[in-house]
């Protein structure tokens, strides 16, 4: 009898443990696939509805931008939020690459503090990467929601980055690094499937 129930134990044992690895371990889980999807599925979108997008949905956006990975966790990265129709129509006015503003209900300009964490020389340049990290999080968190967003730089070029220092009344130890359009796409677009293998070199 004791045997009995120390084998039911250990099957027991056994199928709790198979059920967790394969739950935890298994190599294409469900959740996997969907955030596969957003990336492949993501393209850039230049015309939008007129309809606003909600408060929510703006505050996910930026949540998701700010789960970007940082540089020693400095995490320089400012986000200015416009749904003003004037600044939005300047902005589209004054960035050459930046004219589908005009007809967005929304932007997001992703910028960096100079400032933040202990300024030296690698600090200087890292904030860039931080922030194009912060930005594709953004646009891939747009995707997923059903929004459409498209990246346009502003970062390094002079007059752009005045353009906006002077719209959004930004200071000089904050950089804007692009232009984020934001809205409900209208009509469809395909994303362009960009894999090169001639781009990949293995070291093995």
């Amino acid at each position: 009898m004791r045997i009995k129930l120390l084998i039911i134990i250990l099957l027991s044992v056994k199928i709790l443990v198979i059920t967790l690895f394969m739950t935890h371990f298994k190599p294409f889980r469900k959740d996997t696939q969907v955030v596969l999807n957003a990336i492949h599925g993501r393209t850039s979108i230049r015309a939008y509805q007129e309809q606003a997008v909600p408060d929510h949905m703006v505050e996910q956006l930026l949540r998701a931008a700010m789960a970007a990975p940082s540089s020693r966790n400095v995490q320089p990265w400012e986000f200015y939020v416009v749904t003003k129709r004037d600044v939005l129509d300047s902005l589209a006015r004054d960035l050459p690459f930046a004219k589908m503003l005009a007809g967005a209900p929304l932007a997001i300009v992703v910028a960096g503090n100079t400032e933040k964490g202990s300024p030296n020389e690698e600090q200087v340049y890292n904030w860039v990467m931080d922030c194009s990290a912060a930005s594709q999080n953004l646009l891939l968190a747009a995707h997923a929601m059903g929004l459409g967003a498209v990246w346009t730089g502003v970062w390094p070029y002079r007059d752009r980055v005045e353009a906006v220092r002077r719209h959004l009344d930004i200071p000089d130890h904050i950089l804007p690094l692009n232009v984020i359009p934001v809205g409900y796409p209208e009509g469809e677009q395909e994303p362009k499937d960009k894999w090169d293998e001639g781009k990949v070199r293995y070291m093995r």
